[in-house]
């Protein structure tokens, strides 16, 4: 497998231009960014007014005469419309916003859904499911955080503060701005300086949480194995020693987190102490009214729930970058096998293939195959037997263009498959591989994924051609059977025989058997052999085989080793040569004669 750069920077410093790159996501619904934009203005100026609404209030009781108070019943109206109006206009924001964010993360999670199918067999061999699957679940979710609360709680809480200092500044002494004003650079350089610092116990909870998960999905997708050899106790203490790593790691986040929130909790209370302690000071002498005492010691309790929101916002915010920075590390993985610009579709008119002196490595100090070269005719089958390692899946690999080849060339009708689009090389190209993966869902759905769309009948034609119907006629929910995850509720046979009729219903000019029969039993085989020699006779076929004895017809044999055609003739030239593959051939007569049952 070739080696690839770790593109998930999370080890590194949080890269901010991940906010820019959000940014285009909220132009596809520019009227609802500005309808929300206003909810916004809206909500901080009636937030900010109702301080001083409760500062008439006070007021107007502290200079009425005991012979007449008058209830100020316009200015209780406006306080409590000021109130709900703080309210409503938030919650219309969120709603009118609400659609902006869904949709960026459904554009996000398909861009990146999209590339993932993308990038080269190498990245999806060598991935962790499980941990992949919580970098996309963690960073969607961080993307949706950060929309909502980066534009609608980080700006409005900075214009609040303004807008208090601002009355503060005009309205009374200076020193209440710059108090107010000092107070919130402590807090916030506090805040980002220990946030900082605690990222680090973010990173290595959430790397330790994807090794746990990924051990579990390992475990269960391997349910059988474990049960073979007897090893629910150690998967289980397994499991267990990442959960071990996972909750240090995550005991560190939480002292790390209430130290932070201990130290902004001590900020706030001494700013408000600070500044009720200045105003009280004027109270007394006569410098200030009670009413103004009671307007700024509301905007510091205004002032600081929000900035205490906003100190949670920001490590939020900090930790939501660190889960999106994998989520973008993913779009940063390179596609290696890329179509070139404007690449024309495959035209196929007979399907014959040629690999001419073709080179290739997984990996640069390992090299597969060396200058390999053979064509079959359009129509023909050409098989490929040799040793495990000699590169006979590589060739299909290659073929199918799962990688490209480090020298030489494949054709396909005269056209080169690097020249032509990846989507129409594919589309004339069948394949029933050695392993057969079944989606978690129906026989009816696994088949027709063949041909998307294809019609009932279609589907039964394609299940008669695999030898495959009696056998889903006599299930009680006959198409509708659930095969389970991988298709571990059917037999290695009947997934086999599923993938055949999957091919069937695509119905390819060109065909890749790499050991199609090999999952199944000598009865199966020979029925499967003859609905395969049936389809192969009007198809170009590279078969990949074990089992000589299911390529005995194929016109053309090539006999691999470590990467080079030492052989290559029909079934009987190479018999009459008694080289290599009559040398195979009759260790394995051997070998089926020794399992023959005696008579």
């Amino acid at each position: 497998m070739r080696p690839r750069s770790d593109n998930s920077y999370a080890g590194g410093p949080v890269n901010w231009r991940i906010i820019r790159s959000l940014l285009p996501y909220l132009s596809e619904f520019p009227g609802r960014v500005m309808l929300a934009m206003a909810c916004l203005i809206l909500a901080k100026v009636a937030g900010v007014a109702v301080p001083w609404a409760l500062k008439l209030i006070v007021e107007h009781f502290e200079n009425a005469t005991d012979a007449l108070v008058l209830v100020p019943v316009a200015l209780l109206v406006g306080y409590g419309l000021l109130r709900f109006a703080t309210v409503f206009f938030s919650e219309l924001r969120d709603a009118v916003f609400a659609r902006v964010a869904e949709r960026a993360m459904r554009r996000i999670s398909l861009k990146v859904f999209e590339h993932l199918h993308r990038l080269d067999l190498g990245f999806h061999l060598s991935r962790r499911t499980g941990g992949l699957a919580r970098d996309i679940e963690r960073g969607t979710s961080g993307i949706s955080f950060l929309l909502r609360f980066m534009v609608f709680n980080i700006i409005p809480t900075l214009l609040e503060i303004a807008l208090i200092a601002g009355i503060l500044l005009i309205n009374f002494s200076p020193m209440y701005a710059l108090a107010v004003l000092g107070s919130v650079v402590l807090y916030g350089l506090f805040t980002i300086s220990f946030t900082e610092w605690r990222n680090r116990f973010v990173r290595e909870t959430n790397k330790l949480d994807n090794r746990s998960n990924t051990r579990a999905v390992d475990s269960l997708l391997n349910y059988e194995t474990v049960k073979y050899f007897g090893n629910e106790q150690f998967e289980a203490r397994q499991y267990d020693e990442h959960l071990e790593g996972w909750e240090s790691a995550r005991m560190k986040s939480r002292l790390s987190l209430a130290a932070l929130n201990s130290g902004q909790a001590l900020i706030i209370a001494g700013s408000v102490t600070l500044l009720m302690v200045m105003a009280a000071n004027q109270v007394a002498s006569g410098a200030m009214t009670l009413g103004e005492l009671v307007m700024i010691n509301a905007y510091m309790i205004q002032l600081f729930i929000p900035l205490n929101f906003l100190g949670f916002i920001y490590r939020e915010i900090r930790e939501a970058l660190i889960n999106i920075e994998r989520l973008f590390g993913l779009l940063d993985a390179p596609v290696k096998v890329r179509d070139l610009p404007a690449a024309p579709e495959l035209e196929v008119s007979g399907g014959s293939v040629s690999f001419d002196d073709v080179a290739f490595a997984y990996q640069a100090d390992r090299p597969i195959l060396h200058g390999v070269s053979f064509t079959i005719p359009a129509g023909h089958t050409l098989a490929v037997v040799g040793a495990s390692g000699a590169g006979k899946s590589t060739l299909a690999r290659l073929l199918f263009r799962f990688y490209d080849v480090d020298g030489g060339s494949i054709s396909i009708d005269g056209q080169d498959i690097r020249s032509v689009s990846q989507e129409s090389l594919r589309q004339h190209i069948g394949v029933v591989p050695q392993d057969t993966v079944l989606f978690n869902d129906t026989i009816g759905f696994n088949i027709a994924y063949g041909r998307p769309g294809a019609s009932e009948e279609e589907i039964w034609q394609a299940l008669r051609m695999a030898q495959l119907e009696d056998f889903v006629r006599r299930l009680p929910q006959g198409l509708d059977t659930q095969v389970g995850e991988r298709g571990l509720k059917l037999s290695g046979g009947e997934k086999q025989r599923i993938a055949i009729a999957r091919v069937l219903l695509k119905n390819p000019p060109v065909l890749i058997l790499d050991e199609a029969t090999a999952s199944l039993d000598t009865h199966s085989e020979r029925r499967i052999l003859d609905a395969l020699n049936l389809v192969s006779a009007r198809r170009t076929t590279l078969a990949i085989a074990h089992r000589l004895s299911t390529i005995v017809h194929a016109e053309q044999i090539l006999v691999l080793d470590h990467g080079r055609i030492v052989e290559q003739g029909s079934h009987q030239q190479l018999l009459a040569a008694n080289g290599a593959y009559a040398r195979l051939w009759t260790e394995q007569q051997r070998a089926s004669d020794m399992d023959s049952p005696l008579p």
